[in-house]
């Protein structure tokens, strides 16, 4: 009696999950769908595919918010001297709106000479680009024609923050006032002068004047950790009811510097300032571009490291995640936002900025140059034109990338010893 009755059930049991092991069976019967599910299909996927619905907007690019080409434009306004190198425009800030009018601010060096390297450089001749600089501001009614309107911050007098180089600024708008966060040098890059940290000059005017707060906002960190030597590129955003810091740094340099990004938070634009736990928080890129995107943080991480050439997205600001990949982003991007300072619960995201060229004729007259760059990462913009997936070169594009001397007598040897 016992036996019958485990018997009827175990028979219910096997009936119930048939349909089930069925179904797994058949999920994938037949080969993936020639159109394109907009949605993740009901069937196994390979870890390619399971990728593509799950780590992107879109399965497709040209649908994905976070993915666009990019598209440059010269500036007009600016004068470089001939492009000798002895003037340069570079490490544009976020460009604001105010005052019926666009703002950027910029590192501006104009000294007698180009760059001339640590080991040759003094208190008129630059050791870097970014050596000896100030920091300008221009203004502008359309985006393309710029007009200087002089300095913002200059150098303050040695020994104080900054006396030697202020560079790489960025602009915050908080409660009606306004702050410019930039690097402070206090020695020639080259000798160890990268080694500087995050100070702020505020007003209440874009046009200034600006009074320089005197002690240091964003300290280095402590010995041994990833960012003891440098806080470089302060990015600004009001996020979550605060001010949302991001910065870049350089460590380990066996044999080449590794640049990632960390974060640093405040509830006043003056400080202080909590470095995040989680630091770094991306893991590439060796500028700062980020901006407020749905309910979270975008970054456009354009040169360095494993995720260099991506856009990435964090719903909390900290947890990024690859969200498109693409080519010829911008170097060291200052985007266009709107809603930068706004406390957006929904970013609306970017389509234009001001972004720098460097080496613009050749390294002894080194020199930078300021440009816009238009592109679509808009929830609001529906380009088509800007999500095409690759462009095309001509041949002299690629030659100019071609192997260098000590690569071509390496090749040669190998092709001798073959003949051996």
């Amino acid at each position: 009696m016992k036996q019958t009755k485990f018997i009827a059930v175990l028979s219910f049991v096997l009936l119930a999950l048939a349909p089930t092991a069925c179904k797994t069976q058949t999920q994938n019967e037949g080969g993936f769908p020639f159109i394109l599910p907009k949605q993740k299909p009901d069937r196994q996927l390979s870890a390619a595919m399971e990728r593509n619905y799950t780590n992107y907007m879109a399965p497709r690019p040209e649908d994905n918010e976070l993915y666009s080409q990019f598209k440059y434009t010269e500036l007009k306004g600016f004068d470089y001297n001939d492009h000798n190198g002895t003037i340069s425009r570079r490490d544009p800030s976020k460009v604001i709106f105010e005052n019926g009018k666009y703002y950027v601010w910029y590192t501006k060096r104009d000294t007698p000479t180009p760059p001339k390297g640590a080991a040759l450089c003094n208190d008129t001749i630059p050791s870097s680009d970014w050596d000896l600089a100030d920091i300008f501001y221009a203004t502008s009614k359309d985006g393309f024609t710029w007009e200087e309107q002089g300095v913002a911050v200059p150098r303050p007098p040695k020994p104080q923050v900054g006396w030697r180089s202020v560079a790489t600024t960025d602009i915050l708008k908080w409660k009606g006032k306004f702050y410019l966060y930039y690097q402070g040098f206090m020695e020639a890059s080259g000798k160890r002068g990268d080694d500087c940290p995050v100070a702020v000059s505020y007003a209440d005017s874009p046009d200034g004047p600006w009074t320089p707060h005197p002690e240091i906002v964003i300290p280095n960190g402590g010995e041994g950790e990833w960012d003891q030597y440098s806080i470089h590129d302060p990015h600004p955003l009001v996020y979550k009811g605060k001010i949302y810091l991001y910065y870049k740094s350089d460590c380990d340099g066996e044999p080449n510097l590794v640049r990632m990004q960390g974060l640093a938070t405040a509830d006043n634009p003056l400080g202080p300032f909590t470095k995040h736990p989680l630091n770094p928080v991306i893991n590439s890129g060796h500028e700062t571009t980020l901006f407020p995107f749905k309910e979270g943080i975008a970054a456009l991480v354009i040169k360095d490291g494993n995720e260099h050439f991506t856009v990435q997205y964090a719903k909390d600001g900290v947890n990024f995640e690859i969200a498109a990949i693409t080519e010829l982003m911008p170097t060291a991007g200052g985007p266009f936002i709107p809603d930068a300072f706004t406390d957006t619960k929904d970013g609306r995201g970017i389509t234009w900025g001001i972004s720098h060229l460097t080496n613009v004729t050749k390294w002894s007259e080194n020199h930078a140059i300021l440009l816009r760059f238009d592109c679509d990462l808009s929830q609001d913009v529906d380009d088509p034109g800007m999500k095409h997936l690759f462009n095309y070169y001509k041949p002299e594009f690629y030659y100019k990338h071609g192997l260098n001397k000590k690569q071509r007598e390496r090749i040669q040897e190998q092709t001798e010893a073959l003949k051996r």
